[in-house]
C-alpha cells in the first residue's frame, strides 16, 4: 500500500488551516498545519512534505520567501499558493518560481480538491518519469505496467521451452523485441536469430529466400546461397507479419514447420533444420482463418504460445518511462545533456493516444532532441495534433473559464511573464491575450 500524500499547509489565518485540514484529511491526506514560515522549516527537515500549500501574504517571512526556499533545498516538493488578494502578476509569480497552482480564496471544497489532485498528479508523472528505465526481470525491454509485466511473464515461459510463439500486436508496439528476448533468453541464444520480412518477399522468391539454392539454379544463379532457415538452424526464425504472407509463402512455411526438412532450389538433396518459429503479426489471424486468407493448418502451429504486446495507449505510465529513456538515449548519441521537459508537455505526452505505438514516440523524441535548441521542452513545441489534446488532460468538473484562466497563467509563468511567446503558445494575438487579462483581473 502507497504511503499519503503528506500536505503542510502554512497560512496566518487559523480558520483557513481548519478549513484546508477538515477537507484534505477525510480524502486521505496527511495535513500538518502551521501559521508562520519560520514555523514551518522544521518540518519542512524532519518530515518527507509532498505538497506545501502557503498563503501570499503573511507577517515577517511570506509565501513567496516560502516558495524560493522550498525550490532551493527541496527541488522534488510541489507548492501550491493561495490568497486573498489574486492578481494576474502575483500568480505569475508565484508560479514562475515554483508554485504548481495558484487558487484565490474563497475557494470552494470542489476547488481546493481539484487543485491538490492535480499536483499530485503531476507529481506522480514526474516520479515516474525520472524512475529506473529497466527494472530487473523485464528482459531488458523497458516498461513497468501491469499490461507489460504479463507480457514479461509470458516472454518468461515461452523462454524456457522450445514451442513456438506467435506475437501480435500493433505496428509499432515492439514485437520484434519481445521474439529477441524469447529467443536470447532460451536454449538458443548462442545460436542465429534471423528475422524474415514476410511483406517483403516476391511470391517468386520465396522458396528461394526461405530455402536457398544452388548454383545454376535459376538465371543469374551464379553462385549457391543459404535460406533463412538453414542460416536459422539451431537458433529461431522471425517471421514478423506473418500475417501478410501469400498462399504460397504459407504453404512452404507449413511444410518445413510440419517436416523439419526442405530442399534447396535446383538441388533434390534433403537438408533437416532444427529451428524454432517465432512469428508476429499485427493482423486478426483467427479472423483470417475463419474467412479463409490464412491456413488453419499453418496457423495452429506457429499460435503454441500466444504474446500480446499491448499498444502504448493501454501502458499507462510506460509513456513517461520511454520519454525519458528516449531523451536520454538520442542525446548521448548527439554528445549533448537531455533537455528537461516541463510538466504540462509531459502531462500532454501522458495523455495522447499514440496510434504509431512506442515507434511514434521515439520518432518524436528524437525530432525533439535534434529540432529544439532551448531548455526546457515545453507544449509548445510539440506536434500539433497533441497541444490540441491539452485541453483532456487538465481535469475535469471545472467551468470553461476557470479551465482557460488557468491554462493562460501557466503559459504566462512558463513563458516568464512573455506576453508575445505566451500568445504563440496559445495560439492567439497578443490583442486577444490582453482582453482576456483584464477579464481575468477583473474576475
Amino acid at each position: 500500500m502507497s504511503e499519503p500524500t503528506r500536505i503542510l499547509a502554512v497560512d496566518d489565518s487559523r480558520s483557513t488551516l481548519e478549513v484546508l485540514k477538515r477537507n484534505l484529511e477525510p480524502e486521505g491526506y496527511e495535513v500538518y498545519t502551521c501559521e508562520r514560515v519560520d514555523e514551518a522549516l522544521p518540518l519542512l527537515e524532519d518530515l518527507a512534505i509532498d505538497l506545501v500549500i502557503t498563503d501570499y501574504r503573511m507577517p515577517q517571512a511570506t509565501g513567496m520567501d516560502l516558495i524560493r526556499h522550498v525550490r532551493a533545498n527541496y527541488p522534488d516538493m510541489e507548492i501550491m499558493m493561495i490568497t486573498g488578494y489574486p492578481s494576474i502578476p502575483g500568480a505569475v509569480e508565484a508560479i514562475k518560481d515554483g508554485a504548481g497552482e495558484y487558487l484565490a480564496k474563497p475557494f470552494t471544497t470542489e476547488e481546493l480538491l481539484s487543485a491538490v489532485e492535480r499536483i499530485v498528479e503531476k507529481q506522480a508523472r514526474r516520479r515516474v518519469f525520472c524512475s529506473p528505465a529497466t527494472p530487473p526481470d523485464n528482459f531488458g525491454i523497458i516498461g513497468m505496467s501491469p499490461e507489460m509485466d504479463q507480457v514479461f511473464q509470458r516472454i518468461g515461459k515461452a523462454a524456457a521451452t522450445d514451442a513456438n510463439v506467435l506475437i501480435s500486436g500493433d505496428s509499432g508496439t515492439g514485437k520484434e523485441l519481445v521474439a529477441r528476448a524469447v529467443h536470447y533468453n532460451s536454449a538458443r541464444r548462442t545460436a542465429s536469430f534471423v528475422p524474415v520480412n514476410c511483406t517483403a518477399i516476391p511470391d517468386s522468391l520465396v522458396e528461394s529466400e526461405l530455402f536457398g539454392h544452388v548454383k545454376g539454379a535459376f538465371t543469374g544463379a551464379k553462385d549457391g546461397r543459404a535460406g533463412f532457415f538453414e542460416i536459422a538452424n539451431g537458433g529461431s526464425i522471425f517471421l514478423d507479419e506473418i500475417g501478410d504472407a501469400s498462399p504460397n509463402m504459407q504453404a512452404k512455411l507449413l511444410r518445413v514447420i510440419q517436416s523439419k526438412e526442405f530442399c534447396k532450389v535446383g538441388s533434390s538433396r534433403v537438408h533437416t533444420v532444427d529451428t524454432r518459429i517465432l512469428a508476429a503479426t499485427h493482423k486478426d489471424l483467427r479472423r483470417m482463418v475463419d474467412e479463409g486468407s490464412f491456413r488453419e493448418d499453418l496457423f495452429y502451429r506457429i499460435n503454441v504460445v500466444d504474446i500480446r504486446v499491448p499498444p502504448l495507449a493501454e501502458r499507462g505510465d510506460d509513456v513517461l518511462v520511454l520519454v525519458n529513456h528516449f531523451l536520454n538515449k538520442f542525446s548521448k548519441a548527439m554528445h549533448r545533456t537531455p533537455p528537461r521537459i516541463t510538466d504540462e508537455a509531459l502531462a500532454v505526452l501522458g495523455g495522447f493516444g499514440w496510434p504509431g505505438n512506442v515507434r511514434e514516440l521515439e520518432n518524436l523524441i528524437q525530432r525533439l532532441v535534434v529540432i529544439v535548441d532551448h531548455d526546457p521542452i515545453d507544449v509548445a513545441d510539440l506536434p500539433d495534433p497533441m497541444r490540441f489534446c491539452l485541453s483532456s488532460v487538465s481535469g475535469g468538473n471545472r467551468s470553461l473559464a476557470d479551465v482557460e484562466s488557468e491554462h493562460i497563467r501557466h503559459v504566462l509563468a512558463m513563458t516568464g511573464g512573455n506576453k508575445t511567446r505566451a500568445a504563440e503558445v496559445l495560439g492567439i494575438n497578443r490583442k486577444t491575450l490582453r482582453e482576456k487579462l483584464k477579464r481575468m483581473e477583473g474576475e
